[in-house]
């Protein structure tokens, strides 16, 4: 590594006066001049000045050459779409996909919203038993029958529901499964209050799943984590005991994905 001269506490507080002034230019509807971006960071000019062209040479910033003022430019935006990638995802998720998978000893699966279905884009199974549920990768699957699904659709307006439904015709996979708008919506209603969801043999007999959501940067619920396995062994018991380790693993790769409001810990 080279020599910067810096001790790495000095780098550390570097970075993270070089982060304010870059998150304070993307938060803001307009270019500010460097008077405002010292003042709001707390910083002298002459250190907000020196971060700020470290940003214009980089390009993550540039300055208006009449009005002398600066503004973020949509170089981070390529951050952010390269972060929402489903390889991105799928790398940051799956550590603790794997510890989710290892305390269940069942499998863990990731899935993410696309044109109001779910797709199932990774997964970690757990160890040491015989009869073990798994999705293939890819496998699209119904959102009003399943965790994630539920999940997905909690969020939508009434109307928008009712319009999915009346597009996707539900189907009754099993005995268990809701299809009829007024019950569906009391299931959300539960899920939004507890903030998991279940599904509880509603998609395939003998199988029990409980999904915790994964929200990005907007707080958007566009992915999330689940766990399934044999109603034999996917207890209310079981899940309650292990339940803790979903929900910090869905708050965890939303941290990761820039979501910054309340947590699961923090309800």
């Amino acid at each position: 590594m080279a020599d910067t001269g810096l001790s790495p506490h000095q780098t550390n507080i570097s970075s993270i006066k070089l982060l304010k002034i870059l998150e304070l230019l993307a938060s803001q509807a307009a270019p500010l001049g460097l008077h405002e971006i010292a003042a709001q960071c707390g910083m002298n000019q002459s250190t907000a000045l020196r971060f700020l062209m470290s940003l214009v040479r980089t390009g993550y910033a540039a300055q208006n050459e009449k009005t002398g003022k600066y503004h973020v430019t949509f170089k981070i935006c390529a951050l952010a779409e390269n972060v929402k990638s489903y390889s991105n995802v799928r790398n940051l998720a799956y550590p603790y996909m794997e510890k989710a998978a290892a305390a269940f000893q069942e499998t863990c699966n990731l899935s993410v919203l696309e044109n109001y279905s779910l797709v199932y884009i990774a997964q970690a199974v757990g160890t040491g038993k015989i009869l073990m549920s798994t999705q293939r990768i890819g496998h699209v699957a119904p959102l009003y029958c399943t965790g994630a699904g539920k999940l997905m659709l909690m969020e939508l307006p009434e109307a928008e529901i009712k319009e999915y439904l009346d597009r996707a015709r539900p189907v009754r996979y099993t005995e268990q499964t809701v299809t009829e708008f007024e019950p569906l919506m009391r299931e959300l209603e539960e899920a939004r209050r507890r903030g998991f969801a279940f599904d509880n043999e509603e998609c395939e007999t003998g199988v029990r799943c409980v999904a915790a959501p994964i929200r990005d940067y907007s707080g958007k619920i566009t992915t999330a984590v689940s766990v399934s396995g044999p109603v034999v062994r996917m207890t209310d018991a079981h899940i309650a005991r292990h339940l803790p380790c979903l929900l910090e693993a869905a708050g965890e790769i939303s941290r990761l994905l820039g979501f910054s409001g309340e947590s699961w810990k923090e309800r």
